[in-house]
């Protein structure tokens, strides 16, 4: 008979984690409904750098993804783990660093971002210091993780864990590769590739940051905590295995279907759509198997708020992931692309798949460590009956208003001209869209407080369970039998499984990122295209403190309502000397490719001075901080040397006479403006000057065909 072992979980670990998402849940939610306010009434931008939309929105994502899941993930983890492996976690301090770590890293994007310190990638905006911390921090969870696992009693490793394990590989994969940078400050940056390059490597990243942060560790946290709160084995164990094994395959595939008609080539574009296609399978098998463990208790769910969130989280993942292949074939992407449909579908995601579980989670959590029962049933179903209306409210504005822009933006009349040839018509024809949208993030905020005043009456009226008291067999060396599932095999070898793990998620990665970086035909050259002046590498750098790119696109797609509507389509050998590509996902505002030489350097000046003097009715905030700060050149020679390192063909020494160069630009942007009657003290020193000097030089480098309009 196996010898019984007293040991204890550490809930300690689990309780801060908890508190961390709640705190930055909140912070998160109420940056995003500040954005969401912004482009309704632009007045909250408030007039200052650091609170406009552009700078605020990678804010909001960050804390979303990173502070109020991520915490969410670490929460579930170190909960289930120590009572799948009937172990305590292997290090308490690696536990601590673990916490601490991931907190600083979350408040160093606080402060960096609304200061404009981006690297400017979707998910990975954070500059390289902190890229390196978050890599450090990463690593200890790894480590906390595995000696956690290699220390176990219990030899099954249970399918929550295969997703713990496949996703603490491939985010290592993804971090690594994606940022993969050359300093030029403490703050400043380059990245490795360039253009179209830059593109598909972030957008491997991007859509696999998604897949494998935000969904693989949530379905291990489904495979754990559905089964408990409805107290049901799962579905099917057999299904579980082909979800697992075929979504980590498939998934990593996927990325490039971000970036369907653009400058990427068509082979790595149709890879994208077929594999995005397929996931369909395995995403609706791990959908049906969390649904179907509830086989029996749907009685339980009418009662069980707790149920009630995790059946609504499973079921937008369900849609999310059949929508997502969806929007990933051609035809429905040259609908969606850069239009809110795309934030609308993303929203699914994570208001519902990510927030609901999350909330159940939590609800589920509390009343087991503090040793009491839930303070209030009746706020927790009040709490899912408003964010589900929430979501409602939130996401199905975002469709029509995507279905509306990419209508009006495609539409000619009888006579073969763009109907609206001016773009801020979409913009006011979706306002009413933006304001319900705004009334449903209120309304997910409002059920948010409702949970967080719950839980804090729950927590004052219970003890807390630090150390909660547990005991199990010893460990033994198991014996393989005759008839044994093969699958047994490989579950009680972690090691293996993460190897198993790791190999499959760099075939798609090694077969689409390769071939782009390695052949060096795949980006054909173009002649004319040259590097950036100094001055209008300043601007470039401005452009993306700013976040112009979150609003603006640069990416003229071969539809003829676009070439009417902006001029030549992109090319891929025009972004050779972008790093890092500015493409954009939405267009709030109209792509800016082609803007080079539309407009006089006056017209820039005062639309960026006051928007609504050049465009009546736009709701981009102004920017009145640009026309008095002067431009820091500090930094301009480092710039040149690094970009010189990574290829870009500046002459020898150039780094020496570069701000001379910068100042003989910006005076002749000066002089062109106080032709037009735009005078100031210093004026060719100022920040503006290089941002006007950077948005004439976009699209020049070949020559455009004539536009039909705005």
């Amino acid at each position: 008979m196996a010898q019984v072992e007293h040991f204890s979980y550490d809930n300690a670990i689990v309780r801060k984690f908890a508190y961390a998402s709640i705190v930055f849940g909140a912070v998160g939610i109420l940056v995003g409904l500040l954005a969401a306010l912004q482009l309704v009434f632009p007045a909250l931008n408030f007039g200052i750098p650091e609170t406009t939309f552009g700078r605020i929105r990678p804010l909001h994502t960050n804390a979303a993804i990173f502070a109020f899941v991520g915490n969410g993930i670490f929460m579930g983890v170190y909960y289930s783990l120590q009572r799948l492996l009937k172990t305590r976690m292997y290090s308490k301090l690696l536990s601590e660093l673990h916490f601490w770590g991931w907190q600083t890293i979350i408040l160093a994007a606080a402060i960096t971002l609304p200061l404009g310190i981006t690297s400017a990638k979707e998910y990975a905006e954070l500059e390289w210091p902190i890229d390196i911390a978050i890599a450090l921090v990463w690593v200890i969870f790894g480590i906390n993780m595995f000696g956690t696992i290699l220390k176990r009693r219990e030899q099954h490793l249970y399918v929550a864990i295969w997703f713990y394990i496949a996703t603490w590989i491939t985010v290592t994969v993804l971090h690594i590769g994606n940022n993969l940078e050359l300093p030029v400050s403490l703050w400043k940056s380059y990245p490795v590739f360039a253009g179209v390059q830059d593109a598909l490597v972030q957008w491997w990243y991007g859509h696999n940051a998604v897949a494998f942060f935000l969904t693989t560790p949530y379905l291990g946290l489904m495979y754990y905590f559905m089964p408990k709160a409805a107290n049901r084995p799962v579905y099917s164990y057999k299904l579980s295995i082909i979800h697992f094994w075929a979504l980590i395959f498939i998934y990593i595939w996927a990325g490039p279907h971000h970036l369907l008609y653009t400058s990427l080539p068509d082979w790595a574009q149709s890879l994208g759509t077929v594999f995005s296609v397929m996931l369909i399978a395995p995403s609706w098998g791990g959908m049906l198997n969390g649904l179907l463990t509830l086989r029996g208790a749907w009685d339980r769910v009418r009662q069980d708020p707790i149920l009630k969130f995790m059946v609504v989280a499973v079921t937008a993942y369900g849609m999310a992931t059949f929508e997502g292949p969806m929007l990933s074939i051609k035809s429905v992407n040259a609908i969606s692309h850069f239009t809110d449909w795309t934030i609308g579908h993303v929203h699914v995601g994570t208001l519902g798949w990510n927030g609901f579980l999350t909330f159940g989670v939590l609800y589920w959590l509390f009343p087991r460590m503090f040793n009491t029962k839930l303070h209030s049933v009746k706020l927790a179903n009040a709490h899912f009956w408003i964010g589900t209306l929430g979501i409602l409210f939130y996401t199905i504005p975002l469709y029509w208003a995507g279905w509306t822009q990419s209508l009006m933006w495609k539409q000619f009349t009888a006579d073969g001209f763009l109907k609206y040839g001016n773009f801020l018509e979409t913009v006011t024809q979706i306002l009413p869209m933006y304001a319900t949208r705004a009334i449903g993030g209120t309304l997910y905020v409002v059920g948010f407080f409702i949970m967080v005043y719950n839980l804090v009456k729950t927590v004052r009226s219970g003890q807390f369970i630090a150390d909660e008291a547990a005991e199990a067999p010893a460990r033994t060396v198991h014996v393989a039998h005759k008839g044994e599932h093969w699958h047994r095999w490989i579950e009680r070898r972690p090691i293996q499984m993460l190897i198993a793990s790791a190999i499959l998620i760099l075939i798609g990665g090694l077969v689409e990122i390769f071939p782009m970086v390695m052949i060096d035909k795949q980006v054909p050259k173009i002649e004319s295209v040259k590097p950036y002046t100094p001055l209008e590498l300043a601007g470039r750098d401005l452009y993306i403190r700013e976040g112009c790119l979150g609003c603006h696109s640069q990416m003229v797609r071969p539809f003829r309502s676009e070439t009417e509507r902006y001029g030549e389509y992109s090319k891929s050998g025009e972004f050779i000397y972008d790093r890092p590509f500015l493409w954009g996902s939405k267009r709030t505002g109209p792509d800016l490719h082609r803007i080079g030489g539309k407009y006089p350097d006056s017209w820039h000046y005062n639309h960026m001075l006051d928007p609504e003097s050049m465009s009546p009715g736009s709701i981009m905030p102004p920017y009145p901080w640009m026309i008095t700060k002067d431009l820091d050149v500090s930094l301009i020679p480092a710039k040149i040397r690094t970009l010189q390192k990574l290829g870009t063909p500046y002459e020898p020494g150039y780094d020496q006479i570069a701000i001379e160069d910068l100042n003989k630009q910006a005076a002749k942007v000066a002089e062109n403006l106080k032709k037009d009657g735009i005078e100031g003290e210093n004026l060719q020193q100022k920040e503006i000057i290089a941002l006007i000097a950077y948005l004439q030089r976009l699209g020049t480098d070949i020559k455009p065909k004539p536009q039909a309009g705005n």
